[in-house]
This record gives C-alpha cells, structure tokens and sequence, in this order.
C-alpha cells in the first residue's frame, strides 16, 4: 500500500501562498496537526492561542469579520465539544468563513475517549450554514481545503494526519456534495456508503463480496452536509437486499443515520444495516484493534452483507487479507 506523509502541510502552504488572507490558528498542537513548517515560513499568519479553544474560536470570528480568513487546527474532539457555544454564536449564526481543521476524528488516535471526536457528525449537522467533510485519503486531503475555501462560510473538516493511504488517483480530486463511485452495478444486490478510515475496509469487504458473485454498488461519501447528493438516492433505490453503510464514528447522527433521512424521504423501503459504534463511547487502542473491537472492519461488513442477503457467503478472514490495496486501482 502507498502511504503519503504531510499532505495536510503541503496543502496549507500552496494554499497560502495563493491566498494572502489565509491564516493559521493553533492550539498548541501546531506540530501534530502538520502547521509547523507554516509557521516557519509565515510567522506573521500563524496564531497560537495555547490550550484556550474557546478562545481561538472568538478570535476567528472576529478576524473573518475584518476579512482574514482563519483555518484553526487542533484535535477534532476540541473543534466541537467544548467550543460548541462559541462555534454556534460567534461563527454559524453570523455564517462566516473560518474553516475547522479537526484531526484525529473517531476513533484514529489511541487517546480515549477524551481525545475520540466520535459523535462530532451528528453535533455539526444540527449547527446552521456548517458544512462538513469528512476525508478519506491523501487525494482527498490535497483538494478539500479548496473546497472549503469556495465555500466560504462555516466548513469543518474531519482531517486524517500523517501516513495516509492514497486510495483515489491523484488526478481525481474531492468534488463538493457529490460521492465517489468506486463500484457500480445496473442491478445490485447490495450498496454500501463508507466513509473515513472505513472506506479502505470497505473497499477490501466489497472485493471479497463481488469474488463470490454479489453485485455491489460503493459509494465513498466525504460530504456529510449538505447531503443532497443525488447518486445516494439511486444507489440506494438501485439495490436489491439492502444498504450498507459503515463510518469512523458513533452511528447516531452520522452517515448512517443521513442515508436513512434519505431513503425515508423519497420513500425508498429497503434495509438498511449502519457499522460503527454503537451508542458507546471506545477505549485507547490501535485503530485497527478499534476497528475490529467495534465491529466496522472489512468482516463485519461481510457480516451486515449475510444478513441482507440471509444466507452465508463463505468469506473468511484470510481472504480478505490475501486482496492487495494494488488490486483497487483496476475497480
């Protein structure tokens, strides 16, 4: 597999030196969230408020209003939890441009839960003029602060750090509101959405699915507001057992519980089974002991795929250990 390192940092600097109103602002974690070279070239647009979130969130607002535009970092937990206030008063209700860059999001740190922004989706999507991206590779990384700069308002961005799969070609970037197709089938008998750290066992579960015969639809989703994309309402319509969906976080409130909004309201009667945690908060561990622990790993995946389809598919773990990441590029 093909990891890339400091995309984050890459992106920021070439972003920047497009865009002199762009500024930096840190909590204290100015290395962990890749800014430290930002700082030493642009010592002048980097602000480090140290540990007083609430305090760098005012002083967004007020920059935004005299033109800047603030890109704030820190963990993801710290961008909503105990800044919600200052985020819904002085950033969503006057809509102004400041970009939340949140690391770490789920459950990729093995920080506990003090450090898990795990139901961060279903807070911001009750928040007013936010949207929300939620990243699941290196390609994603290099083009999703453009977008956020388009949109000019409230943006929080759920952002990967430091070896990062490059699971999508370079050359096709994130695009706004609009899903990535990685498999599609006329006539399927299962679509899966996925997101974050998840879309990587997503995409190993759904190899091992079509290997024994089961036509699968998967859709990458790294816009969780808005969520009007129309190719979510026709994979969904267009799935024989049921839908899937699988995501780094609890699944009350987020991509699970959007693509049921969705099929509830053009009336879209199929079964819908979401992976991720559920209703809990996650211990300190590796991700991928997190991944397995929880049940939002590649086999369980095959598992909510058995119970769509009511009959068992024969799929192991060594087999979808044998599918190399090489294998994904000719999907």
């Amino acid at each position: 597999m093909k990891l890339e390192v400091n995309r984050h940092n890459a992106n920021i600097l070439r972003m920047a030196e497009q865009h002199p109103e762009i500024l930096v602002l840190s909590a204290d974690l100015g290395t962990s969230c890749e800014v430290k070279e930002f700082r030493q070239k642009y010592p002048d647009r980097y602000i480090t408020t140290g540990i007083a979130e609430q305090n760098m969130v005012s002083w967004a607002a007020g920059l935004a209003r005299e033109g800047f535009r603030p890109f704030l970092h820190t963990f993801a937990v710290f961008l909503y939890r105990r800044v919600l206030d200052q985020v819904e008063m002085s950033i969503a209700y006057p809509n102004l441009p400041v970009v939340f860059c949140g690391f770490v999001p789920g459950i990729t740190t093995p920080g506990g839960v003090t450090h898990q922004s795990t139901n961060d989706i279903g807070v911001i999507r009750t928040v007013p003029n936010f949207a929300i991206f939620d990243i699941g590779d290196a390609t994603e990384i290099d083009s999703v602060l453009d977008i956020a700069y388009d949109y000019n308002g409230p943006v929080f961005i759920r952002q990967l750090r430091k070896n990062v799969p490059r699971l999508f070609p370079a050359n096709q970037p994130m695009q706004f509101n609009r899903a990535r197709i990685l498999r599609s089938e006329s006539a399927a008998d299962l679509t899966i959405f996925s997101s974050s750290i998840c879309t990587e066992e997503a995409m190993k579960a759904a190899a091992a699915l079509a290997g024994k015969g089961v036509k699968v639809n998967h859709l990458h989703v790294s816009t969780l507001k808005p969520f009007t994309d129309p190719q979510v309402v026709e994979a969904c319509r267009n799935a024989k057992y049921g839908v899937i969906t699988v995501e780094n976080g609890t699944v009350i409130g987020g991509l699970g519980t959007c693509v049921a909004e969705v099929m509830a309201e053009k009336g879209i009667a199929k079964p819908l089974v979401k992976i991720g945690l559920r209703d809990t908060y996650a211990h300190g561990a590796s991700k991928m002991f997190l991944l397995k622990h929880y049940g939002m790993d590649a086999m369980s995946l095959v598992q909510g795929a058995e119970k769509l389809m009511g009959k068992p598919l024969g799929i192991t773990e060594e087999d979808i250990g044998e599918i190399r990441f090489e294998d994904f590029s000719a999907v």
